[in-house]
């Protein structure tokens, strides 16, 4: 059962950074910013 729970937490908390970085992304007011907001997340991790 604590298994599953931490399954779920983490599925949780990956869908949370991945909302996130979309919003992030989202942001760039244009390719320019994008482009350094991209390398700068792969750099990052």
């Amino acid at each position: 059962m604590f298994i599953y729970l931490f399954l779920l937490l983490q599925e949780l908390l990956d869908r949370a950074e991945h909302s996130r970085r979309d919003a992030y992304l989202a942001s760039a007011v244009d390719m320019c910013e994008l482009e350094r907001r991209m390398q700068s997340l792969d750099i990052d991790g």
